[in-house]
């Protein structure tokens, strides 16, 4: 079977990302060395760039010069970065690997790991803002800044918290994942939609539908992976979510329901797609490789 060709260019998108990076965080003033290393070393060298791809896939199916989602793509790999360094505290999940190597505050120092997370989400938000005064960079950073906030990753992650020990529902549960990883997912996937003002309602509604979709599938299949995968597979340890009680979703609704949740909501994505019309390869695949993936 022939790879589409969105399969191609992916890591021709990865490497451009890399670079667009790799410039800003290389070029950070020589005060505060300490802290300029810890933020290269969280979002340098490491990770798959989903969520920037996921970005310049939306824009191929608007018609989007990967040039005009340069800053969006790294703005969101920032903040997934930032959000991963403060995950990995001792007050959140207390964790000592990520991507196979010690976390940041495991690497450097707790201290410098939660200025390094601050740093990145500001730079996140230096770097999207930077456009020519139009209205597109604005609505980008308030589609961005929600996904970030207490609708989003930190009331997610503050629920996440909330449940440790707890066997809450499956509403719930999923109410959780939309959060702490669906809304940056979800933001990823409609801040190209920004530029394209004119977008007709139902196909901004329907690619919010796929990411809501995609969103919610990808961090059941993180559960899985807890419990299936193993630790030089994933690059975490795989004992995280049991060891703190966590609300699992497999854990607590068993690891088949969490596999007939997956196709549900890929179903879901994939019927999203069709209604939102022509150019959706690159989504499609993404969603695949997302919902399937072993690490």
């Amino acid at each position: 079977m022939t790879e589409p060709a969105f399969a191609a260019r992916a890591d021709e998108l990865i490497a451009r990302v890399e670079r667009v990076l790799a410039e800003r965080l290389q070029s950070l003033p020589a005060t505060g060395s300490k802290l300029a290393e810890a933020m290269r070393y969280a979002a340098l060298d490491g990770g798959k760039r989903l969520r920037p791809l996921l970005v310049y896939a939306t824009g191929e199916a608007l018609d989007l010069a990967p040039a005009a989602l340069d800053a969006p793509s790294a703005a969101v790999e920032l903040i997934h970065c930032y959000s991963l360094v403060h995950d990995d505290l001792p007050a959140m999940d207390n964790d000592a690997l990520r991507r196979g190597r010690p976390t940041v505050h495991v690497a450097f120092d707790e201290a410098t790991a939660i200025l390094a997370g601050d740093a990145l989400q500001a730079l996140a938000f230096e770097m999207l803002s930077e456009g020519d005064g139009a209205e597109a960079p604005h609505s980008m950073t308030a589609i961005l800044a929600r996904a970030c906030g207490v609708i989003g990753m930190a009331g997610g992650q503050a629920l996440d918290l909330k449940f440790e020990g707890e066997r809450p529902d499956q509403a719930a549960v999923e109410d959780m994942f939309r959060r702490k990883t669906g809304a940056l997912i979800r933001a990823a996937v409609m801040m190209p939609t920004a530029l394209r003002p004119e977008l007709a309602p139902a196909r901004r509604e329907a690619l919010a539908r796929f990411a809501d979709a995609v969103g919610l599938a990808f961090q059941i299949r993180d559960d899985l992976l807890e419990i299936e995968g193993d630790t030089d597979s994933i690059g975490k340890s795989c004992d995280s979510d049991s060891s703190r009680q966590k609300a699992s979703w497999p854990i607590l609704f068993g690891v088949d329901a969490a596999r007939a949740r997956i196709d549900e909501l890929a179903a879901e994505a994939a019927e999203a797609l069709t209604q939102f019309g022509e150019n959706t390869e690159g989504l499609s695949w993404l969603a695949e490789r997302l919902l399937n993936r072993r690490s």
